[in-house]
């Protein structure tokens, strides 16, 4: 028999031997994980919605800059007629 064969069989009687534990995990352990879990997917929801907002941001303060700029240059002009 070869190497290969030999793990796997006893991989396989191993695997097979493995009794239950018969463990109980409560309801707190449970609303834990789900708890966890949730927080873990709100913030990558939250990174991705900021990475995907964030050139319409940019695009809109810069938009607004230079309007802002527009109107300070038309308002204090030095041409005033006296």
């Amino acid at each position: 028999m070869s190497l290969f064969t030999r793990l796997l069989i006893a991989l396989t009687l191993f695997i097979g031997a493995v009794a239950p534990a018969m463990a109980y995990i409560g309801p707190g352990a449970g609303l834990s994980l789900l708890g966890a879990l949730w927080g873990l997917l709100a913030a990558i929801g939250a990174s991705l919605l900021f990475i995907i907002v964030w050139p319409f941001r940019r695009m809109m303060r810069r938009k607004r800059q230079a309007q802002t700029a527009e109107g300070a240059d038309h308002g204090n002009s030095d041409n005033h007629q006296s």
